[in-house]
């Protein structure tokens, strides 16, 4: 063992370890290092607007701009007004639950990996965790597939003989022009994913102004192309009754479920956040108004383009834009450049902020001796060029049905997230006790893992799992359907149920009689044991149930300047 400690294998495995905390045990490794660490004050620098700016930016991306597209036609089609209400109600509920998760990381300045410790317990958070890296790692591939295809308009724009790239794959799913485009996306975005986290901002702080700017261009130009705004708002509704009922809410649900993945993985961003309310409202009105705006100029854009081509409208931005390139002169094709790049940057903040942060942040968390978020980042990236997105996309396995079926099953993670901070929990959490692995630990529960969680977890997904299978091409019965329509809710309310009577008839220590959110005290915490820091008391307490004393007690610390 001492030679194996002395080799240059060693010695190089030693060089690829991050910089960790001094007297930190074994296992304490294996759970922090600096960017799972509660953020301190110096790196807090994403005030209110940082927020806005992200979520303008982040509203305007393809799949917002198509969200309306399959509630709008079919046989069973709802109206141009009734699909917008759909999305004004679907993102407002999104925004609701984005604050909730939101606001856990912008009170205690925890990541999503941290915060799942306290309710799936200190190594059972791993699943949750891996579960949504790997999904991470394989939407990072599509999206910059998707990407690249923005490109493709770009050289387009430039070179009209690149349409015709002569192709020199010999498998048909996909060819030289299209991956050409595909790696180039890749590669340029790889030095945004080299910024740490709060200096990022900068990044949608740019993209809030340029995109949807090119967005408006776009909106104006498909309407003056068109000399109107096309048939689609004058289309009445086909689906009347129970019907209509039933689409309108498929809609709401289709418009949370595309937030999924962002509702789990918001407190990555929030606890960046100067103060707690800089991530609320900010995040719970931006939300709504920039993707309802975004899926209003999608839909006339939309309707104008099967005036100018005739026959049914074309959804997909990309696909309108490659027809504006047709016979296009100059100007038109500088337009078309210009609002292509917009989108390759909507993509690559999606990309960024969806994917490659929270895939590195989860990460981390797998392996914090070797790992940081950078790290992790750039290993998603690898993934999502190793995976060849295209095969993927290219076959006829509902694989994209499955993706973005599959996200509402992170319903369950975040019910039982939300339950255990602000309903059991009452906002009280031993921050120290978050990174310890000792059996003692009132988040170590049973040899590391809540059989409460991940019975509740398990519990979310059973109410949804028979849908889910018909959502991917199976028969079921008509009643697994009917509640799979309402699968994020059920999930939810069926998980976070689940989790608050067992807790109540089983409870869990570290608990609070009052609320008591103390994360605002938190400044630059040790968590090696028996170190001295300034984190406060009451975070590193005992794992026992806080109670109006203590509350007392916390209050006269404070006033001493204990805190």
């Amino acid at each position: 063992m001492e030679k194996l400690k002395q080799s240059k294998v060693a010695h190089y495995v030693d060089k690829l370890a991050v910089p960790a905390e001094p007297g930190l045990t074994n296992a304490q490794l294996m759970l922090t290092n600096h960017d799972l660490k509660p953020v301190e004050p110096e790196r807090r620098q994403w005030g209110p607007w940082n927020f806005v700016g992200f979520w303008v930016a982040d509203s305007f991306n393809i799949n917002t701009w198509m969200i309306s597209s399959s509630m709008i036609s079919g046989d069973q089609g709802i109206s141009w007004w009734q699909s917008w209400l759909c999305v004004w109600i679907g993102y407002s509920i999104a925004g609701c639950f984005i604050c909730l998760t939101g606001r856990i990381g912008s009170t205690y300045h925890i990541s999503f990996p941290v915060v799942c410790r306290s309710s799936f317990g200190i190594w059972g958070s791993l699943w949750p965790v891996f579960n949504r890296a790997a999904m991470a790692c394989i939407w990072y591939g599509v999206q910059s597939w998707i990407g690249g295809e923005c490109v493709t308009l770009m050289l387009r724009s430039i070179w009209s003989s690149y349409k015709d790239l002569p192709n020199s794959f010999p498998d048909q799913s996909t060819n030289t022009r299209d991956y050409v485009s595909f790696f180039l996306f890749w590669f340029f975005s790889l030095p945004a994913i080299w910024f740490p986290v709060h200096k990022i901002r900068h990044l949608f702080t740019v993209k809030a102004y340029f995109v949807p700017a090119a967005g408006l261009t776009f909106f104006i130009w498909a309407i003056l192309k068109a000399h109107g705004i096309g048939p689609i708002v004058k289309q009445p509704g086909k689906a009347t009754g129970s019907v209509l009922g039933w689409a309108m809410v498929k809609g709401i649900m289709s418009s949370i479920a595309n937030f999924a993945t962002l509702i789990v993985n918001d407190p990555d961003f929030a606890r960046f956040a100067r103060k707690p309310k800089d991530a609320l409202w900010s995040q719970l009105f931006t939300i709504p108004i920039g993707f309802a705006v975004t899926s209003f100029i999608g839909i006339i854009v939309s309707s104008s383009s099967a005036v100018i081509y005739g026959g049914t409208p074309v959804w997909n931005p990309l696909d309108l834009l490659g027809k504006f390139l047709d016979g296009a002169n100059s100007g038109e094709r500088f337009g078309v450049f210009i609002i292509s790049a917009a989108f390759a940057l909507a993509q690559l903040g999606t990309n960024i902020a969806a994917n490659s942060i929270s895939a590195g942040t989860d990460m981390t968390a797998l392996l914090p001796r070797y790992l940081n978020i950078r790290r992790g980042g750039y290993i998603c990236a690898i993934v999502g060029l190793a995976m060849c997105p295209w095969n993927l996309l290219s076959t006829s396995n509902n694989f994209t049905t499955y993706l973005s079926a599959y996200s509402v099953f992170l319903s369950s993670i975040a019910g039982v997230m939300i339950c255990d901070y602000f309903i059991v929990r009452k906002g009280y959490l031993q921050i120290r006790d978050l990174y310890s692995a000792r059996p003692s630990g009132p988040y170590y529960y049973t040899f590391g893992f809540s059989w409460r969680g991940y019975t509740a977890y398990i519990c979310g997904i059973l109410i949804n799992i028979v849908g889910f299978v018909g959502a991917i091409g199976r028969k079921v019965p008509a009643g697994a359907t009917y509640l799979y329509n309402l699968n994020f809710f059920c999930g939810f309310i069926v998980a976070s149920g689940t989790y608050y009577l067992l807790c109540r008839f089983f409870p869990i220590p570290a608990t609070s009689d009052v609320w008591m959110a103390v994360g605002d005290d938190i400044r630059n915490p040790s968590v090696a044991y028996g170190a001295d820091d300034d984190l406060d008391r009451v975070s590193s307490g005992s794992p026992d149930r806080y109670d109006k004393k203590d509350e007392e007690a916390g209050i006269r610390e404070r006033k001493l300047g204990n805190f």
